[in-house]
């Protein structure tokens, strides 16, 4: 089976089923002497996971990270590592039902899977249902540790609406927030601490975050479900990544956030807007970085305290979304998702069965989310970690990479190997 493979630097190859033993993944060129533990990745899979509140799907998982292989004493050996998330709560009796073999739920991918394959799970999505992004958000996660770590890079994302409840709403002033200086203001200073203050839909207004919860209560209740979008911000990313022609970094973060289940739309920097405004507006002015203070993340990373310049340009406005010719200019890089309402509706809906002899109506069993917005915020931001980690990898290598990182040892003198040994500050 194809595509279960990402990147061509960093690569996420992820496996399991909704409803099978586990899931998981493998990476390869981690970057050696990368400090990393479970502990390092569980954080983002919590975030992720079911059952967080009375608006997600009941299903009780905790979803334990488990290392299996490329880690030694907490440290990573430049080899593949591979990770574990054992399912504990399937219930393939939701799905084990005479109506739901015969008759394919209405824009979901059973009918596609089984057209394509001639067979499909019995239970649950199989591949195309969201528990396989436990595995990208464990990849993530690591890519994120390398990042912060060596160059300091962060990476948020947040509800931005549901249906059409909007944290940024248009204003004759400001038709769409790329032209509003507070919403780049915005940008610049969300921290992922201030995001999961807005519990549980993780939109950061108090206000619109009430309405948000209200309506998914309402779609909820009423067995039905509701779509969203997710903004992310990607802030401290090094000039020059992403290649020029077809792996242009947006295209490749097109391409990776629309690989997320239930997505469909993918807007970058000015996006849509930049179709109406003209170019004496739209083009980024260039200015000197001289005098600008250097963001604290960046200033403890291990490229810059080991003498990695900063560009010596900025620019002024930032509709480009830091991204110019396909490749990175150092501003912030922020883009926005569409996720489509969840295809599992508890309400009758017409379908037919495989073989097409027979039409009827399916009532869809299961535990499914209404909206599923809110924990898709860790599956975005880890998207976009494996795709920046991607571009370092192609761009600088794995092994310099390593050299990097504030804590890397150098050979000895003789060019012997280091031993890893347990390092009880980790």
């Amino acid at each position: 089976m194809d595509g279960n493979t990402f990147g061509k630097g960093y690569t996420v190859t992820t496996w399991g089923e909704s409803h099978g033993k586990s899931v998981g993944c493998t990476i390869g060129n981690v970057p050696a002497q990368l400090r990393i533990t479970e502990a390092d990745v569980q954080p983002q899979l919590t975030r992720r996971r079911p059952g967080q509140s009375n608006i997600t799907t009941p299903r009780d998982e905790k979803d334990r990270v488990e290392i299996q292989s490329g880690v030694q004493h907490g440290i990573s050996l430049g080899l593949p590592m591979m990770m574990v998330v054992k399912n504990e709560d399937q219930r393939p009796k939701d799905y084990g039902n005479k109506t739901m073999d015969m008759y394919p739920r209405p824009s979901h991918a059973d009918f596609t899977t089984q057209a394509k394959y001639g067979i499909k799970s019995e239970s649950g999505g199989g591949r195309s249902s969201a528990r396989e992004t436990i595995a990208r958000v464990a990849a993530g996660a690591v890519a994120e540790k390398y990042m912060m770590d060596a160059f300091g890079i962060e990476i948020v994302a947040f509800t931005s609406s549901i249906g059409g409840i909007d944290l940024f709403p248009p204003t004759p002033e400001h038709p769409t927030p790329v032209t509003d200086p507070k919403f780049h203001e915005f940008l610049d200073n969300i921290t992922r601490e201030t995001v999961d203050k807005f519990l549980p839909v993780r939109c950061p207004e108090q206000a619109i975050s009430d309405k948000m919860v209200e309506l998914i209560t309402d779609f909820k209740e009423r067995n039905n479900s509701i779509g969203g979008t997710v903004t992310c911000v990607i802030r401290n990313a090094p000039v020059g990544l992403g290649e020029p022609a077809f792996d242009k970094l947006e295209a490749m973060l097109a391409h990776a956030m629309l690989s997320i289940p239930a997505t469909k739309s993918f807007e970058i920097g000015s996006g849509l807007t930049a179709c109406t405004i003209p170019g004496s507006i739209h083009n980024d002015p260039f200015v000197s970085t001289k005098g600008k203070d250097v963001p604290p993340s960046v200033a403890k990373s291990g490229a810059y305290l080991k003498g990695f310049t900063r560009p010596k340009l900025t620019t002024k406005t930032n509709f480009s979304g830091g991204i110019q010719g396909g490749i990175t200019n150092g501003a912030p890089i922020y883009f926005k998702v569409g996720f489509k309402p969840p295809a599992t509706i508890g309400q009758d809906q017409f379908t037919a069965t495989y073989d097409g002899e027979l039409e009827g109506v399916l009532a869809a069993k299961g535990r499914h989310d209404p909206c599923v917005v809110p924990r898709a915020i860790p599956i975005v931001e880890a998207m976009a970690a494996i795709t920046v980690m991607d571009a370092l990898v192609r761009h600088f290598g794995p092994k310099t990479l390593s050299q990097y990182l504030p804590y890397y040892r150098e050979p000895n003198e003789r060019g012997e190997a280091q031993v890893v040994v347990p390092d009880e500050s980790l």
